[in-house]
């Protein structure tokens, strides 16, 4: 049976703009669409009001995925659309529910006037606790905004995609992570920029001649790593054109910088089993605060 491509709605714009995301990559891969509201219901006195009483509550909140629904089949004729609506916490039903996915897809809203995502409570609980990739919109995000601009400079979403970016660590690189990256990119027929950041460790330098500047020879050891790493996964995947950045800086900001042209960006997370925490590694974390492109998060051992 074909896990479907789950979106958690609620009918705020950010979740809107999830599910026609949603709807796209659906397409992309020949899966069927998986709308899913979950209702929390509302405290017991809340209930007992006439206005915001369990029966009008309900009411509201079943017609959420059912409009949804009806707006994504129409818009993207060749997808199968299926709604669920469970009711319970959010973070722990939509955790479960991206258990049974392909991939679940949250939207998110951004920073006023600064890149990146406001992610809440609900979006980071989900992402430390399920061991699915986790795929995060902004509101406002069209199809357009992944394409190329057309040959007048205009958005369009008949061009072709831009690239996805890959967040790589040379030191432990999960085959998880590579192959969700270069499938993204070839389902895209677009380019893979695979971006390394590193820096010197704190003792290397100890002890060298103020004219001896090592970091040259340190910098063609690192791009010749990411070179053998990627290696295999330019044969698996030789239709997709591979962009290899491996830079002297901190993670976060090259991969930050590299991202400003994505169609997606794609970044790890590792799973952990201690209790407390999100767990979702400082990268990933300054990726979602400061990349406007929706933004992939596999977990990986």
């Amino acid at each position: 049976m074909l896990r479907p491509i789950t979106v958690g709605l609620d009918g705020s714009a950010e979740s809107r703009a999830a599910a026609e995301w949603a709807a796209r990559e659906a397409g992309l891969r020949g899966l069927p669409l998986n709308i899913l509201h979950v209702w929390e219901p509302v405290p017991e006195p809340m209930a007992e009001a006439p206005v915001l009483g369990q029966g009008t509550q309900q009411h509201w909140t079943e017609r959420i995925p059912r409009e949804a629904a009806e707006g994504v089949r129409m818009r993207h004729p060749g997808v199968e659309v299926l709604t669920d609506q469970v009711t319970g916490n959010p973070a722990e039903a939509l955790a479960a529910a991206a258990d049974a996915a392909e991939l679940l897809v949250l939207g998110s809203r951004g920073f006023g006037g600064i890149g990146g995502f406001m992610t809440g409570s609900v979006s980071l609980s989900v992402i430390a606790h399920t061991a699915r990739p986790v795929v995060l919109v902004r509101a406002g995000e069209r199809a357009a905004d992944e394409h190329r601009p057309d040959a007048a400079g205009g958005p369009s979403a008949a061009t072709g995609f831009r690239p996805v970016v890959l967040g790589l660590d040379t030191g432990a690189p999960d085959r998880t992570l590579l192959e969700f990256a270069f499938d993204a990119a070839a389902r895209r027929a677009s380019s893979l920029r695979v971006v390394h950041g590193w820096t010197p460790p704190p003792t290397y330098l100890y002890g060298m001649s103020a004219d001896i500047d090592p970091r040259g020879s340190l910098a063609r050891h690192e791009a010749a790593v990411l070179t053998e790493v990627l290696r295999p996964w330019r044969q698996k995947f030789p239709d997709v054109p591979v962009i290899e950045a491996s830079r002297y800086e901190n993670a976060a900001p090259a991969l930050v910088d590299a991202s400003r042209d994505a169609s997606l960006v794609v970044v790890g997370r590792r799973i952990r089993t201690r209790p407390l925490g999100a767990h979702i590694g400082h990268v990933t974390h300054a990726v979602l605060h400061h990349v406007t492109a929706p933004v992939a998060v596999v977990a990986h051992d």
